[in-house]
């Protein structure tokens, strides 16, 4: 059987992929066979994920379409056409059983393809609001996995499964004793902050503002990106006569998805932007969260995830234009100050926990493989 995976950019389109993968491998193990997994885009984005999980590389180009006015739009219009040819050739070659994609621009030229050389096609839309993509994917695709019951309405009932997010077995794993493994001390509340996969510049620039009087309370772990490592760490430098005060600031660029998985363990409270894969691994590890999604003029899905997520959960979504840092930090001791708000949070994070979700779509992967074979 050959699987392809398409979606990428982000890694909020890329790791769901993976935890399919592995539940895929698991199955395999389960079954006594071997699955060809491959995955398609002009880039592996991270080739140690990849290789972890014996998947080939196949390279495709991709054209992006950005929300804002740039000449690069008509230019990627004919890169976009061009990666259709490319991957038409490459998937005649490969002949997959089924492509299971994520949505993001690396998949338009690819689940076109596919459609065109009648290979089944399955689709996950992870956020509150589906995609270009995947509205697109949508009218050729066999089965579509959904991750906010809302979003049904915007595709064909009939295939329509609400799945919940996959999430990469490392997040579902308990660990024994997370602040060891990041090296930090348990003596003080733990606020995680978090970007996503590439950090948030304005979202790092609020935590530095407010970072002195964070630091007389709580330990913060900040995850930056690895482009703004060098630049926050000098600004967080710069703000502190006494150096020992941050003892108690852990700052990284991007870690191993093992310390990922013990930073969120460790955290009482996570501050965050609102892509899907971070909220659902949020909600899977029962923690309060502030949320500060990108504006919607920028990004079109994360203003509808955040407020999703707040209306289930109870977290504060906190919106770009209005923050401060007295603003954050207030809502920061308000929400660490009062037990029973922050026990009402705890519980409803519990409504979105999805651990079966990467199992539920590598089985209708396999499904529909072996039909196809």
């Amino acid at each position: 059987m050959r699987i392809v995976l398409v979606g990428g950019g982000t890694g909020g389109h890329f790791y769901p992929l993976m935890a399919v993968a592995e539940a895929v491998r698991e199955r395999d193990q389960g079954e006594g066979r071997e699955t060809e997994l491959f995955y398609m885009g002009p880039d592996a984005y991270s080739v140690e994920s990849l290789s972890a999980l014996n998947i080939k590389l196949v390279r495709c180009p991709a054209g992006k379409k950005r929300n804002y006015f740039s000449l690069l739009n008509y230019l990627d219009g004919f890169k976009t056409l061009y990666g259709v040819m490319v991957a038409f050739v490459k998937l005649l070659k490969l002949y997959p059983d089924v492509v299971f994609s994520k949505g993001g621009y690396t998949s338009v030229p690819i689940t076109i393809a596919a459609s065109l050389l009648r290979i089944p096609v399955v689709i996950h839309e992870s956020d509150a609001v589906p995609g270009r993509a995947n509205k697109l994917a949508a009218r050729f695709a066999r089965i579509i996995g959904i991750a906010h019951a809302e979003v049904a309405d915007f595709f064909p009932k009939e295939k329509v499964i609400n799945v919940g997010m996959p999430i990469r077995r490392a997040f579902m794993q308990p660990i024994n004793n997370p602040h060891a493994v990041l090296g930090i001390s348990k003596d003080r509340p733990v606020i995680l902050v978090t970007g996503g996969s590439s950090g948030a510049e304005r979202l790092n620039n609020f935590v530095l503002a407010a970072l002195s009087k964070l630091l007389a309370t709580y330990t913060v772990v900040h995850q930056v990106g690895d482009n703004n490592v060098q630049k926050v760490s000098s600004a967080a430098t710069s703000l502190f006569t006494d150096q020992s005060a941050l003892s108690h600031y852990y700052l990284f660029g991007h870690l191993p998805q093992e310390k990922f998985a013990a930073a969120f363990q460790a955290a009482d409270l996570i501050v965050t932007r609102a892509g899907s894969t971070t909220l659902f691994e949020i909600a899977l590890n029962k923690k309060p969260a502030i949320l500060v999604p990108i504006p919607e003029e920028i990004s079109r899905d994360q203003r509808s995830n955040a407020y999703a997520y707040a209306r289930i959960t109870g977290a504060t979504v906190l919106e770009e234009h209005n923050l401060s840092d007295d603003i954050l930090v207030a809502e920061i001791n308000r929400i660490l100050g009062d037990r029973e708000s922050y026990e009402r949070m705890v519980e409803g994070t519990k409504a979105l926990t999805s651990d079966q979700a990467a199992y539920k779509l590598a089985d209708i992967l396999i499904e529909i493989g072996h039909s196809h074979e």
